[in-house]
């Protein structure tokens, strides 16, 4: 069974993590933006890991969920750079990475940064780039003038903003070659189809595939919905336990 929380530190600070131990490979869980390793598709993968016997590692970003930290100190490459710490302390042999939203930007930056380790990807209504798309010159100069956009949730601050504007990828070609899985809400309105098609361009790897589920939305947490994740990320379970084994 997964058991209660633990924590890590990673760059200093104190992270909160559920790890299950199984079989290769492992699956990283990387939450959204403002969401947390306790989320109902999170919940659904680590179910479908125990199902299976297969490792998986989920946490916190800092100052989110139940880990140490003010959430307004944090920025997208320093969550990057925590995934990449948990990546390297608290798994070993092959990875696919699942990112969720924001959670998905964050998993196309460790796949490059971590090549050698990620075996698959799985983007759940991957939001790259949406520091760029995703505001218009109004909510630019809020930032810039107060220091943070609020749209009556969580807000962007001026700090997550500019590291998101120093890590775009969507501008050229992304050098990722491992397999990629995109499912996508067909009704998205926070992270709009066209994103989608624009990363399934972008990408290098000969091997990606875009679900669109109809009717689906941004949180992509319906039953069904949940059972089209799980059917990507089961495909590429079996495409790296089924791969040739380079003699020790």
């Amino acid at each position: 069974m997964t058991s209660d929380p633990t924590y890590s530190n990673a760059g200093g600070r104190r992270l909160a993590l559920r790890k299950r131990e199984g079989t290769i490979p492992t699956l990283l869980f990387l939450p959204g933006y403002a969401s947390d390793m306790d989320g109902a598709k999170a919940v659904a993968l680590d179910a479908f890991a125990a199902r299976r016997g297969l490792a998986i590692l989920r946490f916190d970003y800092s100052g989110t969920g139940l880990s140490d930290g003010a959430f307004e100190e944090g920025t997208l490459d320093r969550w990057l750079g925590e995934a990449l710490e948990m990546l390297d302390a608290q798994t070993e042999g092959p990875v696919i990475v699942v990112g969720s939203s924001m959670g998905g930007w964050i998993a196309l930056h460790a796949a490059l940064q971590r090549p050698d380790r990620v075996a698959g990807l799985v983007g759940i209504a991957a939001a790259p780039d949406f520091t760029d798309w995703g505001f218009n010159d109004e909510q630019r100069a809020a930032i810039e003038r107060d220091g943070k956009f609020d749209d009556g949730g969580a807000g962007i601050t001026a700090g997550f903003w500019k590291s998101g504007q120093q890590l775009l990828l969507l501008d050229k070609p992304i050098p990722i070659q491992c397999p990629v899985r995109l499912v996508h809400g067909e009704n998205d309105q926070d992270v709009p189809l066209p994103v989608a098609y624009r990363l399934l361009q972008q990408l290098r790897s000969g091997d990606v595939q875009l679900t669109i589920v109809k009717g689906g939305g941004h949180r992509l947490s319906e039953p069904h919905e949940i059972g089209a994740i799980l059917q990507s990320v089961s495909g590429l379970v079996d495409r790296v336990q089924n791969a040739p084994r380079l003699p020790s």
